[in-house]
């Protein structure tokens, strides 16, 4: 007996581990330096950490108290009703959870080409269908209404990326209820905010309190430094809020994750310095590094280097690991993630002398 034909889903390529490739390479997981995965540097809030501890004896009960706590306090935050808040193991947890509220067998999505692979593989694992809306590296991977206008069709989800992954370009307020304004009435518009605490664009959640046809997704991953908790979150419309009960998988968000985030809700002073830093960095690496980049409101830059998948590999070796985007469909470039203080300057050394080589011919 075989699984159903999975054919049509790429996998999702995640930025390799350092203890992977230090087991590759034989050498020091600390003499490598990792930017690769749009992780905070500065880890997690020390508030989450002392929250994990302190509630670490209670993991044999079920996240029920935690989980409304938490519902509670993102619905606090953004001013809109608990039930508008979908509490999820990551944002990816949510995209999954729209699908199942949203999709019908051959229903279709729209999604951004490049882009984060999970919106089109969620969407098939629903059976539906997807289509693209293509973002040029030609335009600094420019976001408007119009490119997305020009490629709808009247697909029941459209995703929108602000800061988009992997170039770091945002799409304004405007511009998102330009495309709710004009697509059917029963088309989503989700508005992926991963990325969006390290940009100056405004939030689209305020829209979904104005209508009934816009989504936002948030993670706890990367300004507040909990991605291997798992914990993120969308804002959904007031009308949507009674799905949840019937799409969430039971328990799903874990007692510790729940925890962890409430504590990091409130410790503005880690989110405020992982933020300053990402800022710092972002324009230290457009700066100095010896490629073109594109302008990034997130934490990375793409950077333009001729050969990525090269690159990566030689910078591997240099004990720098960053990411090939091959996969995002553009093997031209690699992304790089914004560092600390001091490990950013030296990963971009290290950068530069490895694009040398290349371009000398030298082994790396």
């Amino acid at each position: 007996m075989q699984p159903r034909d999975l054919s049509d889903h790429s996998p999702y390529v995640p930025g390799r581990g350092v203890e992977e490739v230090a087991r590759e390479l034989g050498i020091d997981p600390d003499s490598l330096i990792k930017l690769s995965s749009n992780e905070n540097p500065h880890g997690p809030s020390p508030a989450a950490v002392e929250a994990i501890e302190e509630h670490a004896d209670r993991v044999h009960q079920y996240p029920k108290s935690s989980h409304t706590d938490l519902t509670a306090r993102i619905a606090e935050k953004w001013e809109v009703d608990p039930e508008q808040v979908w509490v999820s193991p990551g944002a990816d947890g949510s995209i999954d959870y729209l699908s199942r509220a949203a999709l019908e067998p051959d229903d279709e999505v729209l999604v951004p080409a490049p882009g984060f692979a999970y919106y089109a593989m969620s969407a098939r694992y629903h059976h539906a269908t997807v289509s693209e809306y293509a973002l040029s590296a030609e335009n600094g991977f420019l976001q408007t209404a119009e490119t997305v206008l020009n490629a709808y069709g009247g697909e029941r989800i459209v995703y929108l990326t602000s800061p988009h992954n992997p170039s770091g370009s945002t799409i304004s307020l405007d511009s998102i209820r330009t495309i709710a304004d004009a697509t059917a009435e029963e088309t989503l518009v989700v508005v992926d905010e991963a990325y969006g605490e390290f940009s100056d664009v405004d939030s689209a959640v305020p829209l979904v309190t104005e209508r009934d046809d816009v989504a936002v997704l948030r993670t706890f991953s990367k300004a507040y430094g909990l991605a291997g908790l798992r914990i993120g979150y969308s804002v959904v419309p007031e009308e949507w809020g009674g799905a949840y009960a019937r799409v969430n998988t039971p328990f799903a968000a874990n007692e510790l994750a729940c925890r962890a985030a409430l504590a990091a809700l409130d410790d503005e002073e880690h989110v405020e310095k992982s933020v300053e830093t990402a800022r710092w960095a972002r324009e230290y690496i457009s700066e100095e590094l010896d490629a073109e980049t594109f302008d990034s409101a997130g934490n990375f830059v793409l950077a333009r280097v001729g050969d990525g998948s090269a690159v990566a590999e030689a910078a591997k070796r240099e004990g720098v690991i960053i990411r090939d985007c091959t996969s995002f469909g553009l093997p031209e470039c690699v992304r790089i993630s914004t560092g600390t203080r001091e490990e950013t300057p030296e990963a971009v050394d290290r950068l530069n002398e490895t694009l040398a080589d290349l371009e000398l011919g030298v082994e790396a």
